[in-house]
């Protein structure tokens, strides 16, 4: 009997402050597609806001813990872009002349994957489809799309889901303005980059957003939420795990 793929889920600090049902949602694609899914509890931040503001000492010590509590498994996933790239491209550049945690962040870079990147590039679900009513709009985050190269994988997914219509995006690959520290460094300039993704998201007629990053996904929905706009706004796989019953991103 073949030995079922050992994932250990990196649920970000976001998922687990503000929105663990993607944490749950992801937990249930994973495992319906046949892995063995562990969420260590010594995880922590991934340490990018430290990284993104120069603090390296700081960064070092979070990636220190975060290596040692994912090493034994076979893959890490994230439901997110953005943290997956900081552990896989971003880690073993911290450790320029330690070399004994160089080769372990090296070890780990490349079994580190987004949820979308990993559930079509490494298992592709053999389940029936899931279902899903309605007209959906798709945002790429920044990380996932530039960094990792996530594009195709969400789309293939949601083009499996029965009942969803999925449009495009106009200017699909600007990015929302979250940044992570950029809308804390320049809020100004962040408002009027999320503002024009949003006036982008209502261009498209679609009654639902989805993504695959909470950050841009909690900022593009408060300012629609702001703004009036009835658009609703998912993680993907909340959508693909037939768990986007409740409230939407930004809405109680």
């Amino acid at each position: 009997m073949k030995e079922p793929v050992r994932v250990g889920l990196f649920a970000t600090c976001l998922v687990d402050l503000f929105r663990p049902n993607v944490g749950f949602a992801a937990v249930k694609l994973l495992e319906e597609a046949g892995c063995e899914v562990e969420v260590p509890p010594l995880q922590t931040c991934c340490g990018q806001p430290a990284y993104n503001s120069g603090d390296f000492p700081t960064s070092r010590e979070v990636a220190k813990q975060v290596i040692a509590a994912f090493e034994g498994f076979d893959y890490v996933v994230a439901p997110s872009g953005s943290c997956a790239a900081v552990l896989k491209l971003h880690y073993p550049l911290l450790f320029p002349t330690d070399h004994h945690w160089r080769a372990r962040a090296e070890a780990l870079a490349p079994r580190c994957f987004e949820l979308m990147q990993f559930l079509v590039d490494k298992l592709f679900p053999s389940e029936p489809p899931p279902r899903f009513s309605g007209t959906v709009a798709y945002h790429d985050s920044c990380s996932g799309r530039r960094e990792l190269g996530v594009y195709r994988q969400p789309r293939t997914l949601l083009d499996r889901v029965e009942g969803l219509e999925r449009v495009e995006v106009e200017d699909g690959e600007v990015c929302c303005g979250f940044g992570g520290t950029f809308c804390v460094k320049y809020p100004k300039i962040s408002e009027r980059m999320v503002s024009d993704k949003a006036e982008s998201v209502r261009r498209t007629g679609a009654g639902t957003l989805l993504g695959g990053d909470l950050g841009c996904l909690l900022n593009i929905a408060g300012r629609l939420s702001r703004e009036g706009s009835p658009v609703k706004v998912y993680h993907a796989a909340e959508v693909l795990a037939e768990m986007a019953d409740g409230p939407a991103i930004g809405r109680r």
